[in-house]
C-alpha cells in the first residue's frame, strides 16, 4: 500500500514537472517568434538557428552566430545565468562584450521568466554543427574593449517598468516594443557611435538595415502611419497590408513573416494601443 502511494505521489510530481516544462518550451516559442530570432539565426534554406547572416553596416560587416543547442559550436553548454548575462548585459560566458547588432539593449528589459523560457525552446531544438563567422570590421571598432565605454554612454541597462497610470494593454504593448519586440531598434535614429536617438524615439531611421531608411512609428505629420486606425495598424501587422492595398516589403516584410503575424490578437492590440498614445507633434 506505502509503495503504492509512493509510487502514485512519485508519478504524480513526474507529470507535473513534464507540464510545467512544455508549458515552459511553448511559452519560450512565443518568446522566440515575438523576439523575432529567426530572422536574423536563420538563413532560408539553411539549418535553423544556424546564423551566418550577413549585416553590412559603416562600422563593417557582422555575421549571426549560431543559436542552436551545439556544444561546440553554438550555446549548448550555456547555464541559465549565462543566457541571462548575455541576453541582459550583452557579455559572453568567456566574457566579451557583445556588439549591439545583437539587440541585448532591448532584451535587457525583457522579464525573467520570458528569457528562460526562451533558453528552455532553444535547448529543445537540434543541434547543428556550424563554427560562426567572424565579423570583419574596420579599426577601432574591431576591438571589442572599446564596447565597455560604448556601453557607459549608450545602454542604460535597466529592466522593464510598468506605468500604474496606463492600462495592462498599453503596458503589455510598451514592453513588447521596447523589448522583446526590438522596434526601437529599427525605428529610431543613431548617433555616430550607433547607440540609440532616444530623442528621436520611434521618429524612423534613415540608414536602416543595409541602409534601408525605416519610417517612424510615432504619430507625426510626416509618418503615414499617422493616418491610420487602430484596425489598419493591427490588418498590417498580421497581413502586411496597408491601407491603399500594397504590401509591406524590405526588412519588415521579415518582422511580418516571422514575428507579427504570429502573435496573438491580443498583444496585436497592446502593439497599436501604444503606438497610438504616443504623442503628436
Amino acid at each position: 500500500m506505502v509503495k503504492g502511494l509512493l509510487y502514485c505521489a512519485i508519478t504524480l510530481n513526474l507529470s507535473q514537472a513534464i507540464a510545467v516544462e512544455d508549458e515552459a518550451q511553448k511559452n519560450g516559442e512565443y518568446i522566440f517568434n515575438l523576439g523575432g530570432c529567426a530572422s536574423c539565426h536563420t538563413i532560408e534554406g539553411r539549418a535553423p538557428l544556424a546564423g551566418g547572416l550577413e549585416m553590412e553596416t559603416r562600422f563593417g560587416t557582422f555575421f549571426t552566430p549560431n543559436i542552436s543547442p551545439d556544444k561546440p559550436t553554438g550555446i549548448g553548454e550555456w547555464s541559465d545565468e549565462e543566457f541571462l548575462v548575455a541576453m541582459t548585459s550583452g557579455v559572453s560566458p568567456s566574457g566579451e562584450h557583445y556588439y549591439p547588432t545583437f539587440p541585448y539593449t532591448s532584451y535587457s528589459k525583457m522579464t525573467r521568466e520570458d528569457l528562460l523560457s526562451l533558453k528552455r525552446y532553444l535547448d529543445s531544438q537540434p543541434a547543428v554543427s556550424q563554427k560562426n563567422i567572424p565579423h570583419d570590421l574596420s579599426f577601432p571598432f574591431n576591438s571589442r574593449s572599446i564596447l565597455f565605454f560604448w556601453k557607459l554612454f549608450n545602454f542604460d541597462g535597466g529592466p522593464f517598468i510598468s506605468e500604474s497610470s496606463k492600462s495592462k494593454s498599453w503596458n503589455r504593448g510598451a514592453y513588447i516594443i521596447n523589448g522583446p519586440g526590438h522596434c526601437v531598434e529599427c525605428h529610431t535614429a543613431r548617433n555616430i557611435l550607433g547607440g540609440l536617438k532616444h530623442e528621436m524615439f520611434l521618429e524612423g531611421n534613415p540608414d536602416g538595415p543595409e541602409g534601408e531608411s525605416v519610417p517612424g512609428l510615432t504619430p507625426g505629420k510626416d509618418n503615414r502611419i499617422n493616418q491610420w486606425s487602430e484596425e489598419d495598424i493591427l490588418f498590417s501587422l498580421q497581413l502586411g497590408m496597408i491601407p491603399d492595398g500594397d504590401f509591406l516589403g524590405g526588412s519588415m516584410g521579415q518582422v511580418i513573416e516571422n514575428t507579427t503575424s504570429k502573435l496573438t490578437e491580443e498583444d496585436l492590440r497592446a502593439i497599436t494601443n501604444y503606438l497610438k498614445s504616443l504623442s503628436r507633434e
